[in-house]
């Protein structure tokens, strides 16, 4: 029982967890699109051309899209990952629910 009780801890996934993950991950992203976006106008000041900062924003969201799915990766799969351990938990309770009401008491 205790081995059991230790496995599951190890892979506890709750909704703070998720909820940290996916701000970890929505941050780097949006710190790359401005590294992008900054890039973009630095580049345009070097040659002595002013780049509109929405210009510049939109092209780094664009730029950034592809690149982060690759930077990101593990954090990406993290988030995938305490998606899943949620789903599988909320899907254990509510069959564990839809049992107890049809009497299959364990």
């Amino acid at each position: 029982m205790t081995d059991d009780l230790g496995g599951s801890a190890e892979k506890k996934a709750t909704a703070a967890s998720l909820t940290g993950w996916v701000a970890l991950y929505t941050l780097v992203r949006m710190g790359l699109v401005v590294v992008v976006a900054a890039l973009i106008m630095g580049i345009g000041y070097l040659f002595g051309v002013t780049v509109p900062l929405l210009a510049a924003a939109l092209f780094g969201v664009v730029i950034a899209l592809p690149i982060g799915m690759f930077l990101f990766k593990s954090v990406r799969l993290k988030v995938n990952e305490q998606i899943s351990l949620l789903d599988a938990d909320r899907a254990a309770r509510r069959e564990d629910l839809h049992a107890r009401l049809r009497g299959d008491q364990e």
